[in-house]
């Protein structure tokens, strides 16, 4: 009697270690594949810009594209536009166009987050906007509009 309840005992053990065990080596081992993700920018302004007080008023933006994994953070590009001049920035028929593509995305487990911050500049005092929008599951073509 007493052999037979330190069998179950041990294979109890044994159960309970692999279970313990199998679940992180489980959640490793990925069977979705990984796909592509590309978000598209268009700087442009819906302003003239071409009153007398904004003669010397600038703007400067930075763009920054994170891949996010529960509370993992990487970021994964990055780019500061240089400052310009608020009347020498495009409408949007003429946008300042850029796309970036982020390969290897588990779709199910990661998105991804876009934020940009305008940095405004007018006679030495600045002001800063920041926005952004999240690239859910499926969503593989994003659009972002960014007006100065």
């Amino acid at each position: 009697m007493k052999k037979h309840l330190l069998v179950w005992l041990a294979v109890g053990a044994a159960v309970v270690l692999l279970a313990a065990w199998s679940k992180p080596l489980i959640e490793k081992i990925n069977f979705e594949k990984p796909v592509s993700k590309s978000i598209s920018f268009a700087v442009y302004t819906q302003n003239s810009y071409t009153s007398k007080i904004y003669s010397d008023a600038s703007a400067k933006l930075q763009v920054t594209v994170v891949k996010v994994r529960g509370s993992k953070r990487s970021t994964v590009w990055q780019k500061e536009f240089d400052a310009k001049l608020l009347k020498d920035y495009p409408t949007l028929q003429n946008a300042l166009a850029q796309r970036v593509v982020v390969n290897n995305v588990v779709d199910s487990k990661e998105h991804l987050e876009v934020v940009y911050t305008i940095t405004y500049d007018a006679n030495g005092s600045q002001m800063q906007l920041q926005d952004g929008t999240v690239m859910a599951k499926g969503d593989n073509n994003g659009k972002l509009f960014i007006n100065i």
